[in-house]
Parts: structure tokens; sequence; C-alpha cells
């Protein structure tokens, strides 16, 4: 199906299937040889897909990417099978699924434990005939960032180092921080950190850097894979207690079409490989250096090995 046909397609099934139409939960898992990876449309999701692609293509099937930047659309389009398989953030992802299936009034699943909420993310996407693969060792989650030099003056390595100086400390965020329990709250509340206001400037934009680099602000919420800190002079705190939910990548696929073990063997190729550190370094090639996405993502798997040159 043409890409501009499948994205009308996708739009027009927002809704998703109902829960009479599923009877394929139940069968075998499919093994389509001709599948479609979605990406959310930024440069980590895009990176992503272009690997999943990859890995495929050496396991010998076909494949396309097709770029659908709203969750709301490409969940629905994945549980039809217009898509096969995505990568997806596991607390974040469950605790969508969880919102859509109980409502957004709904107690949150995700958690920095991720077996807890891989459980529950599996539990959730089973009878929608999704299935979640195994959660790799990358992880994109909401982190903190001070100065290097801020950092050095007090002895800094970890949030709990933070709190523990009784330093008041004005926090670049969204504005949403002052209320979210993994943000201001959560600073609070764990680490015993002297928040003392919250700049809404937003997660990890410019702005927000550099009112961190200016000190306007000490402290930045930005992520764990963002590959511009060194520009900005800053670094990041180690969250050792925990704080942030467990927002590992996983693929998840369309089980009717995409569930077989020669498909989860393929994508499992790159859990072992792929840290943190490397998505960092992966999506700053992209966004500072202006090389394509693809071109970054085959060159990694080739220098790794899992894919021929």
């Amino acid at each position: 199906m043409p890409a501009c046909c499948l994205l009308l397609c996708v739009a027009g099934c927002a809704a998703g299937p109902s829960l009479e139409d599923r009877d394929a939960v139940t069968a075998a898992p499919g093994d389509s040889r001709r599948l479609t990876v979605g990406s959310a449309g930024f440069t980590e999701s895009d990176l992503l897909a272009q690997m999943y692609s990859l890995l495929l293509q050496e396991a010998g099937y076909r494949t396309k990417i097709l770029s659908v930047t709203n969750r709301e659309l490409y969940e629905p389009a994945l549980e039809r099978g217009q898509i096969d398989v995505v990568p997806e953030y596991a607390a974040t992802f469950a605790d969508w699924l969880n919102a859509k299936v109980n409502g957004a009034d709904a107690p949150t699943v995700g958690s920095p434990d991720l077996a807890a909420t891989m459980t529950a993310l599996r539990a959730l996407a089973g009878p929608r005939g999704l299935t979640v693969l195994d959660a790799g060792r990358a992880v994109d989650q909401n982190a903190f960032a001070v100065t290097a030099d801020f950092a050095a003056e007090h002895r800094l390595k970890t949030l709990s180092d933070l709190g523990a100086t009784g330093l008041p400390v004005r926090l670049a965020a969204g504005d949403e921080c002052v209320r979210r329990p993994y943000c201001a709250p959560g600073l609070k509340e764990v680490y015993g950190i002297d928040v003392t206001a919250v700049d809404p400037k937003g997660v990890g934009t410019t702005p927000a850097k550099q009112a961190v680099q200016n000190g306007q602000d000490q402290l930045v919420l930005t992520t764990t894979t963002d590959a511009t800190l060194d520009d900005f002079g800053l670094v990041l705190l180690a969250d050792d207690k925990h704080l942030q939910n467990a927002d590992n990548i996983v693929p998840v696929v369309n089980r009717a079409r995409a569930g077989s073990e020669d498909v989860t063997g393929a994508l499992a190729r790159l859990n072992t490989v792929l840290t943190t550190a490397d998505l960092a370094h992966l999506n700053e090639q992209v966004d500072s250096w202006r090389r394509l996405p693809e071109d970054v993502a085959r060159n990694y798997l080739v220098d790794r090995g899992l894919v021929g040159r």
C-alpha cells in the first residue's frame, strides 16, 4: 500500500479495532516477509526504525519505513497490521496503553522497576494483538543536569549529592514539572533537593540549557540520551535512588504479522549491543553533525558486526 494511502487509513482508524475483531490474538504468531517499520518522526525514533529495518533485511525480510508522528495514530495502525514494528519506551508505552484501556485517571503502571513495568506492559499489549519484545540496555528517561563547573565546585555526581548540599535550586523544565512526581515533587521528596522555583522553559530545550549555562537556573530537566550537553558545558547527575521510570527501548510488533521467532531473533541482536551512551552519540551525529539517520544507523550496525556492508 502506498505510504500516502496508509497515512489516510491510519488517520481514519485512530480509534483502533474493537475487541470482537481481535480473534488473531490467539492464533500462531505470523511471519509476513514484507514488514513496515514505524517511526515516531523524531531523531532517536528514526534511528531505531532504521536499525530495525536493517536488522530485518539482514534476516531476509523486505522492509519499508513509515513515519507517523502521533502515537494516537501509529498505535492503532500497529494493532491493525498497517505498521508491523515500532520502537517504544517501556514505562511510557505502558502508561499510554493503560490510560487508553482504563481511562486517563487510572493509576500509572510504569515504574522504575523494569521487570514490573514489562509485566504490566505485556498484559496491556497482548489483548490488543501486540507482542512486546525484550527490553534492551539503552534507556531514554528523564534526567537532570548541572554545569560541569557547578558539579566540580560542590563535588556533585548524583542527585543525592545535590540534595545533601542544601543549596537552593531553580529548575529549568516544562511547566508540568511543578506537579509531576518524577520532577520537582520527586526531587524534593526522594532527594531532599530544595527546588525553589520551576523555570518553564521546556524539557531539554536550548533556552532551558542556556538558562543553566548562564547561571539563571542551576538544574535542567533533559533526557539520558541528550546529545548536546557538552555544547552547553553540562553534565548529568546520576538518579541514584531511581526516581525515574524504566523507559528502556523495546520493540513492539503486531503479533499476527511479525510475531515469529525470526523477527524476534533479528531485533534481539540489538539488545545486547546498543547502550544509552551509544544512542546519545548516534543522536549527536544526526542532530549536531547533520548526518542522515539511515547512514548513521548502518555504520553503527556494520561497526558492531550486526549487518554486512
